[in-house]
């Protein structure tokens, strides 16, 4: 037989082989550095190791705003990755794109992978979805806004931890004569001003809190409500019963951790952070506070954090393998490891019930307060809300709080500067809408 021959038949069936056993590979752009970071490779390796079909490739692009940004630019290329980590603040940017995602929920659907919106924690499900409720991008860094407090610091002053902001006026001045900041806060729109609506059940904005549509949707922020709240912080702050040192998250979390305060408005998020600096106090978390004279009962506060979107323009066979790995992301199992090591929130029921019965809960009390939170009693104004160009209306909001607290402005005044403004951008955003 002719060596030749033979050998030029061997090559050929072999590369027959790897073509069709050939993985497909998919790109997954994303915002979470450090530790964090580490953990999203963790779960990418524990996906491909999982099966021989795909591989997914994580991209660190950067913070939030620039990952959006790159993955704009990307999409305009045609050179945009497979799955895409998206902010809430600018998920109505993506969403509002004609055609440049594909719904998760159509996703699954479509690639056989089971879906029922109703496994995920009430508080999740419709943050990132449509009118219709469907699904859009699938939660992933899920947070809840939450009060921890340094237990050591309240036994001092002999109060309990409070539940409305009723009650921490009442142990405000019992806490500053003890050495302490009573509270301080870490991020002024998301906590004072986006979950004080989840919290009360009050609109934030028309159509629906914009999820009917860009068109129309005006911010309702200037409200006697909102009047009332900041009217207070601004008291508080002038007695000596909250801080403010700047609108960094940090710059306020910071005290908690030296022992300043004795309470601070974060993230469930934080936890993982808290519990690897091992503080020199005992300290817990608590559901985020609501005034009792708007409602007799706190509601579920709705999600911070960031979402996974499928981009549009890939092949069958990449949202095949694009659907497997949100598949494997979502189960129990690895919900679980990412709301251990990270303190993010399982997105899922099973997920959460295999945490506690695993004992997580009962080791790390402080882990069950924000997916409890988000399972409180819902209502029409709890689920979220779609407002276009919100990146920069967040700006525009701790631009005016923080002149507020620093005496430059009135409540009054900043509200209606917040509303006007953020008007005129959502206006622009609606332009842009097809």
């Amino acid at each position: 037989m002719n060596t030749m021959k033979f050998t030029a038949a061997a090559t050929a069936f072999a590369l027959l082989g790897s073509a069709a056993f050939a993985e497909t590979e998919i790109t997954w752009w994303h915002a979470m550095g450090g530790n964090l970071g580490e953990t999203v490779n963790k779960i990418a390796e524990g996906f491909n190791a999982s099966q021989d079909e795909y591989k997914i490739t994580p991209v660190f692009k950067g913070s939030y705003e620039e990952t959006l940004t790159a993955g704009i630019a990307a999409f305009r290329a045609g050179e945009q990755p497979n799955i895409m980590q998206v902010f809430d603040a600018g998920s109505a940017t993506v969403i509002g794109a004609q055609g440049a995602t594909v719904p998760v929920q159509d996703l699954l659907s479509e690639n056989g992978v089971d879906f029922d919106i109703n496994d995920y924690i009430p508080g999740v499900r419709y943050f990132y979805s449509g009118s219709d409720g469907k699904m859009i991008g699938m939660p992933f860094n899920s947070s809840s806004p939450v009060m921890y407090y340094n237990a050591d610091a309240l036994a001092k002053a002999g109060v309990e931890v409070p539940s409305t902001y009723e009650e921490f006026e009442a142990i405000a001045p019992a806490l500053k004569d003890a050495g302490y900041i009573p509270l301080v806060q870490t991020h002024l729109p998301w906590e004072f001003v986006e979950n004080f609506h989840s919290r009360h059940n009050l609109p934030f904005a028309t159509n629906d809190n914009g999820y009917e549509g860009a068109e129309g949707t005006k911010i309702l922020i200037n409200s006697d409500e909102m009047k009332m709240h900041f009217t207070k912080v601004k008291e508080w702050l002038d007695e000596g019963y909250f801080g403010f040192f700047g609108t960094g998250w940090s710059d306020n979390q910071s005290q908690f951790e030296a022992g300043n305060a004795a309470m601070y408005i974060g993230s469930s998020g934080d936890f993982g952070g808290l519990t690897a600096k091992d503080l020199p106090f005992e300290w817990a978390s608590s559901y985020l506070p609501y005034w009792s004279s708007i409602t007799e009962e706190g509601y579920q506060t709705f999600i911070g954090g960031a979402a996974l979107f499928a981009m549009a323009g890939k092949s069958a066979e990449e949202n095949k393998a694009t659907a497997e790995f949100f598949a494997y992301l979502t189960s129990p199992e690895v919900q679980y490891m990412w709301h251990r090591e990270t303190g993010y929130v399982p997105v899922t029921t099973a997920a959460y019930e295999l945490a506690k019965s695993d004992g997580h809960y009962d080791r790390f009390p402080a882990a069950e307060t924000g997916p409890k939170q988000l399972m409180l009693t819902a209502g029409e104004n709890t689920k979220g809300y779609r407002m276009g160009f919100y990146v920069q209306i967040r700006d525009v909001e701790n631009r005016e709080i923080a002149r507020v607290l620093s005496g430059e402005t009135t409540v009054e005044e900043a509200l209606k500067t917040i509303e006007e403004e953020g008007n005129a951008l959502l206006a622009r955003f609606a332009k842009t809408q097809g």
